[in-house]
């Protein structure tokens, strides 16, 4: 069974930083896509951060300049750099990897299950 364990949320003042972790665990071939969501209290679940095998990144535009996604293919990680923080990044940070192949073709979607970022002010 393939999982995602987040962790690094905490409580930070507005301008400080947090760094997140998720790391991939079972039996994996390799990952595709992995990526950062978050939700807010009362909102919908929203990307935050995407990055590819390769290191291509996508970020959602009220997090550019501020947060940095990166990944350790090796260890089947995934982090975000979170700087300058702001009262509405308070958030639970959920860690995605679009595909994970367990076999060489047969593949799963995984979530972890949420770390919680509260910035205040």
């Amino acid at each position: 069974q393939v999982q995602l364990v987040e962790s690094g949320g905490g409580l930070v003042q507005a301008g400080g930083s947090l760094r997140l972790s998720c790391a991939a665990s079972g039996s994996i071939r390799r990952i595709n896509t992995m990526g950062w969501y978050r939700q807010a209290p009362g909102k919908e679940r929203e990307l935050v951060a995407t990055i590819t095998p390769g290191g291509s990144t996508n970020y959602e535009d009220s997090v550019k300049g501020r947060f940095t996604i990166s990944r350790d293919n090796a260890k089947n990680s995934v982090y975000l750099q979170m700087n300058s923080l702001k009262t509405e990044d308070t958030a639970v940070y959920y860690c995605n990897a679009d595909k994970i192949y367990y076999t060489l073709w047969s593949c799963v979607e995984v979530w972890g299950k949420g770390t919680l970022v509260t910035v205040y002010s």
